[in-house]
This record gives structure tokens, sequence and C-alpha cells, in this order.
């Protein structure tokens, strides 16, 4: 099979020159290690968020987009009842899917494609045996979600030959959060694999049932580009850094007799303020539940000015952000390890540079507490911002990228 037209990956891409030799490359290596010719093509992006920093885990408002950074499939159906998974730099895979109660969790990816089969069969949805090459730009451990773009490749992979294309997005996510939760045993949510899944911006509530509006974000319309920085950072174990966010959240929502912040507003908070900093013990939660409460509000800010075309108001609501979260939600650097501030250093170099040019934006990208910042820099600028904080991260740190409006989806 031919890969992708030019014009179909201008589409996706806005260009065909470099990912048409990705493709072409996915279909030489496919045929190489599967034996045949015949072999449809995916593709699956990975994801930034927006505005929205931890939010969702207490029912709150994001908006996140997928990014023109994606992971690529070669994938045939087969007959075999076999799942057979080539990733380019990881050894291969087989599952033979009357055995997935054979697999152990917790060993990679093998278990998180075993526990995507099960959550389809669980959801109703029909598996079946594919040959797969993988390949992907979404860089790992940088905060864009290189497992959420895998789980919507391997599910629109599923949908295309088994489903006949009616799995929803939010199926989609279910399903990845379903494997990452049971057999991973990690707390995910649902923001990751939405964003991956629909492509484009999309504003997402997680107060009840998921809800999510598509928005029209175009930076490079604005003469802006996205930058993803991997400052490094703290080798500490981080899990109960991250954990005591949401849980810090919810002990304040408990004194309102409420299960999380998104079920109380800010007058609530500031009439029995004395009462929750006596009752909660921890200046720290309620500082979160100010972070919480403003972030939301500054989502549908943001959702506004993007629908507006407003780009000083994006950038400025992109800058409030991020000093909510250094500021008040405190994820910029782990207390056990405080001597390791990259993130910091990464902000505050940027910054520097940012007010040389005079345009532009930066703040913590994600989880935080080590690693990733987000930078809106002017195109004219990019390549001597990269260039810059290359000096002092590497230039395998610094991720120039622009939001993609094509999901997870099975490519003509």
């Amino acid at each position: 099979m031919s890969i992708p037209s030019n014009a179909t990956l201008e589409k996706i891409y806005g260009e065909s020159t470099i990912s048409g030799a990705r493709y072409a490359s996915l279909a030489e290596n496919f045929e190489k290690e599967f034996k045949s010719s015949e072999m449809d093509f995916f593709t699956a992006p990975g994801r930034t968020e927006i505005v929205g920093n931890h939010t969702d885990h207490n029912g709150g408002k994001v908006i996140a987009a997928s990014i023109t950074l994606d992971t690529i499939g070669a994938a045939a159906a087969t007959a075999n009842n076999e799942i057979n998974v080539i990733s380019e730099g990881y050894r291969p895979i087989t599952i033979e899917l009357d055995k997935i109660d054979s697999i152990p969790k917790e060993s990679g990816t093998i278990s998180l494609i075993a526990g995507m089969v099960e959550a389809m069969k669980k959801f109703g949805y029909q598996v079946g045996g594919f040959n797969l090459y993988a390949s992907t730009t979404v860089i790992g451990a940088a905060g864009i979600s290189s497992s959420a773009s895998f789980e919507m490749l391997i599910c629109s992979v599923l949908n295309y030959f088994y489903n006949d294309g009616k799995i929803p997005y939010s199926d989609y996510a279910r399903i990845g959060q379903y494997s990452e939760n049971n057999w991973w045993n990690k707390a995910s949510g649902l923001m990751d694999q939405m964003a991956c899944a629909v492509g484009g911006a999309i504003e997402l509530d997680f107060a009840g049932e998921i809800q999510y509006d598509q928005i029209n974000f175009d930076l490079a319309k604005h003469g802006y580009s996205m930058v993803i920085t991997n400052t490094g950072g703290s080798h500490a174990d981080l899990s109960e850094d991250y954990s005591a966010i949401p849980r810090e959240m919810r002990e304040v929502a408990a004194v309102f007799g409420k299960e999380r912040l998104c079920e109380i507003n800010m007058a609530e908070l500031l009439e029995r303020l004395p009462e929750v900093i006596e009752k909660v013990g921890n200046d720290r939660a309620v500082l979160r539940a100010f972070h919480f409460l403003e972030e939301n509000e500054r989502v549908e800010a943001m959702a506004d000015a993007i629908r507006g075309d407003k780009i000083d108001d994006i950038l400025g609501l992109l800058t409030a952000s991020g000093n909510s979260s250094y500021k008040f939600l405190q994820n910029c650097y782990p207390l056990t390890d405080w001597k390791v501030q990259k993130i910091g250093l990464g902000l505050v170099l940027t910054e520097h540079f940012l007010k040389e040019v005079g345009a532009g934006c930066c703040r913590v990208h994600g989880g935080g507490f080590a690693g990733v910042i987000q930078t809106m820099v002017r195109t004219s600028d990019l390549d001597a911002y990269v260039e810059y904080m290359s000096k002092y991260f590497g230039k395998d740190n610094v991720y120039p990228m622009n939001v993609r409006n094509t999901g997870a989806v099975h490519v003509e």
C-alpha cells in the first residue's frame, strides 16, 4: 500500500516532506518485519496543557490541545488471535488474546495493551488480532503524554479494524484510563487521553460526565510558536508530591461537606476562610484551593480569549496561570529535594529572554515538581530561543511544536 498522499499529510502536519519520509520508513519497516505490503496507517498526537493546571482531579476545567508531535503506526488485521507490536527502540510484544489473564500487571507496554484489550471487552467493543509497527516523535518523560498517545493509537487501530469506526473519543479516553488505573497502577485522569484523541484544542469540564468543546486555537496565525523545554530536575520519588495536591484540595472541600473543590465557589471559601484554616490546619492546602478556584475562572476566560482571537489576553492568562502554579499550587520544585529547582531556573532564563525580545510568556507545564516548562514565543524569535535554551539544557531537551487539529485517526 502506498503512503498517505501529500495533500493528506499537508492537512495533518502542515508539510509533506518530513512526514512523508516518516511514513515511507514506517511502511518499509512494516513490510520487513511482517513480510507483507498490505497495511493501513494511523496517527495519534501527543498533547499539551494550555491552562487548567492540576484541576481535573477535583472536577475542574482544563483547556488542552493535541500537538504536532505524534505516534504513527502501520498495521494490518490478522486472523491468528494475536496482537503483535513492534515499537522502534523497544522489544517486540506479542499478546495472545485468549490468554490476557496470564499477562503480569505493571510490566510496561505489554501490560498497557492487555489492559486496553480488557477494557474494550468490558465496554462492549470487539477485539481482534493485528500486526503493528509504530514510531513516535512524542518525547517520553516530557509532560506531553507519550503513553496516552500510544494508547490512542491502539484504540484507533481496533476501532478501524473491528468496530466500524463507531467508538467515540470519550470511550477511547476511558479505555486508556482503565488500563493505566488497573494494569499500571497509575492514577490517570482523562485529560491526557481526551486531548490526544480529539484533536485541536478542547475545553474540558470534569465536574460530572466528561464534557468537551473544540476550540480553534491557532498560534501560528498570531505569529507565535510553542516550545516545551525539559529542564531535568529532581531524582527523588515525587509520588507523594503529586498525590498531595488532590488530597489537600479535597481536605478543603470536606470542610464544606463536599468531596471535590468543584462543588464550592470562591465566595463560600472566603466567607468561611478562618474556619477552613483552623479545621484543615494546612495553609498550603488553602492556597491550593485558591489556585483551583481561580484557575477554573482562567479556563473560562481563556476559552473566550481564544474564540475572540485576543492574543494579548491569551498570553496574559498563560502568565497568570503559571504564576498561580508557582505561588499557590506550589508545584515547581519538591520539598524533599528543594535544592534542585530546574523548573525555576528554566523559567527565569526564559523570562530574561522574553524581556529582551519584548514578547511571549512561559509557565510550568503539566504535573510539575521537576522537568517541563512551556513557552509561547514569537515565531520570528523561535530559532534564537531554541539556541539560547539549548546552551543550558541541551538541544535534545528543547522541542518546538504547535497545535494540530487532527486527533487519533486512521490516515486515509
